[in-house]
C-alpha cells in the first residue's frame, strides 16, 4: 500500500511523513492485491480490480472503529484524551500498552461502544492501542494506533527502538525520534552511546533534526548482544531545551534471516544463515503500483489489521478509499509510507507466483481470519522477527528511501558515516 504521486494514466505513491516512534509512529495504511483478469478468489484465473475491491468489501465487518487521540499525535492529555469508540458493532477487545510493554487497564463499557484507561497514563510515554470489534453478524473489525503524551516544554526526550529485552532480527536499527527539534546534535549523540557484543562498529546518522539512527556496516551478527545507553539528563538539545532520560536498553539479535522478493520471478527465497530454507510464490505490486526494490527491515508484526486505500492516496471520485479490509492477515510493515508484506485471502490462488496485483505490497496466499497455520503467510510470519531483512529485486520501481522507515541500509557506510555528529 504505497502512496504515490498521481500522474497522468499511473497512479504512484507518495512518501507519507514519519513521527514519533520508527521515524514514524504509524499510520493505518495498506495495499490491496488483485489481477486484471479473474474471477473471485478460488478461480482458474485471475481477477479484475474491481472485482476484487468488491469481493473485499462484502466480507469485511461493517464495524467502524475510532481511537483516539489519533494516530501519531504528539502532547496528548495523560488524563483524558485516551478512548476508543465503535459504532456499526460492539467492543470485544482493547488493549494499550507502554512502549516498552507495560499494559495499562481500562475497561469496556457496558454497552460495548467506548473503552477507556481506568488509570493516569504517563508524561512523555508512547502508547500504542490494539482494538477488535465485531458487527452485527459476526464480522471482526480491527484497528491500531500509537500516540506519544504530553512532556514539560523545557525538556525533551527520545523515543527509541527496539524494545528493552527484546529478540530482533539481524537488520534492527536503534532508531531514536526526538520529540523537540535538536539543534545541538554533537552534544545529544555524544550523550548516547550504542555498543554490541560482537564488537562491530556501531555509527549514529542524523536523518533529520529529530531521528538519529545507529547501526554497524553490515548486519548485526547474530546471537550477539546490543546495549543502548541514554545519558541525556541535562544535556541542551536546543537552546534552553534539556534532556531528562538516564536509562540503560538491551537487545538480542537472533539467527540471521533475510528473504529476497525477486518481484519478476514473482517469488520470495527465505535464507538463514545464507542457507535457503523456503521459496514461497508471491504477488508483487502491479505495473501501474509498483513495490520499491531494495533492503527493508520488519518494522511492525500484525496478525491482523485494516488496510484503507484512503490512507495512502487511493480514492474513488467521492473521496473514499478504492478498497477498505479491516482484516487482513499476517501483516508485517516494510516502510513508513504503507509497504506491508501480507497475508491475501481474497485473491484467486492462480496469482500468486503468476501475477503481480497490489498496490505496492507483497502479498502471500492466506485464508480469511489468519487462523490456518498451513497457509505460507502464516508460515513466513511466525518465522519472521522484527527486524528480519526483507530485500526486493527487480521490480521497476526506484530504490526505497533510507529513511522511509528503518531502512538506512540502502545507504553506503561511507555516506551513513558522513551523517555523524559526533
Amino acid at each position: 500500500m504505497e502512496k504515490r504521486v498521481m500522474t497522468v494514466g499511473k497512479r504512484r505513491r507518495s512518501l507519507v511523513a514519519a513521527a514519533a516512534v520508527l521515524s514514524s509512529v504509524l499510520v493505518l495504511s495498506a495495499c490491496n492485491d488483485g489481477d486484471k483478469d479473474g474471477s473471485a478468489s478460488g478461480s482458474a484465473t485471475p481477477q479484475s480490480q474491481a472485482q476484487v475491491d468488491e469481493a473485499a468489501a462484502q466480507k469485511t465487518s461493517k464495524a467502524q472503529i475510532t481511537i483516539s487521540p489519533k494516530n501519531g499525535a504528539q502532547n496528548a492529555s495523560i488524563n483524558n484524551d485516551a478512548k476508543v469508540t465503535v459504532t456499526e458493532g460492539k467492543l470485544t477487545q482493547v488493549t494499550m500498552t507502554s512502549a516498552e510493554g507495560v499494559a495499562v487497564k481500562g475497561e469496556i463499557a457496558a454497552d460495548g461502544l467506548s473503552w477507556k484507561p481506568s488509570e493516569q497514563l504517563e508524561r512523555a510515554t508512547v502508547y500504542k492501542i490494539a482494538a477488535t470489534a465485531t458487527d452485527a453478524e459476526g464480522l471482526e473489525a480491527h484497528e491500531n494506533s500509537s500516540f506519544t503524551t504530553v512532556s514539560k516544554a523545557n525538556s525533551f526526550i527520545g523515543n527509541f527502538t527496539p524494545e528493552d529485552g527484546s529478540t530482533v532480527g539481524v537488520g534492527m536499527p536503534v532508531s531514536i525520534n526526538f520529540n523537540k527539534a535538536i539543534t545541538h546534535q554533537k552534544a545529544v549523540q555524544s550523550g548516547i552511546t550504542v555498543t554490541s557484543s560482537s564488537g562491530q562498529e556501531v555509527v549514529g546518522h542524523w536523518f533529520n533534526s529529530t531521528r538519529l539512527d545507529f547501526r554497524p556496516e553490515t548486519y548485526w551478527t547474530e546471537g550477539s548482544t546490543v546495549t543502548l545507553k541514554l545519558n541525556l539528563d541535562g544535556v541542551e538539545g536546543a537552546d534552553g531545551v534539556f534532556g531528562v532520560q538516564q536509562k540503560t536498553v538491551t537487545f538480542k539479535i537472533g539467527r540471521n534471516q533475510v528473504s529476497i522478493v525477486d518481484a519478476a520471478a514473482k517469488t520470495m527465497t527465505v535464507q538463514q544463515d545464507g542457507k535457503t530454507i523456503k521459496t514461497i510464490p508471491i504477488s508483487a505490486g502491479s505495473p501501474e503500483n509498483t513495490t520499491y526494490n531494495g533492503q527493508m527491515v520488519i518494522s511492525e508484526k500484525f496478525k491482523e489489521t485494516r488496510m484503507n486505500g484512503a490512507t495512502v492516496g487511493f480514492t474513488d471520485d467521492d473521496g473514499k478509499g478504492e478498497y477498505d479490509i479491516k482484516d487482513v492477515p499476517h501483516a508485517m510493515r516494510l516502510s513508513s509510507s504503507g509497504t506491508f508484506i501480507h497475508g491475501n485471502y481474497w485473491g484467486a490462488r492462480s496469482i500468486f507466483g503468476n501475477v503481480n496485483t497490489s498496490h505496492g505490497c507483497v502479498g502471500l496466499a492466506d485464508v480469511k481470519g489468519a487462523g490456518d497455520p498451513n497457509q505460507t503467510a502464516a508460515w513466513f510470519f511466525d518465522h519472521s522477527l522484527i527486524g528480519d531483512v526483507v530485500i526486493v529485486k527487480n521490480s521497476n520501481d526506484k530504490t526505497i528511501k533510507p529513511d522511509n522507515g528503518l531502512n538506512g541500509w540502502n545507504m553506503s557506510w561511507s555516506e551513513w558515516k558522513a551523517g555523524s555528529a559526533a
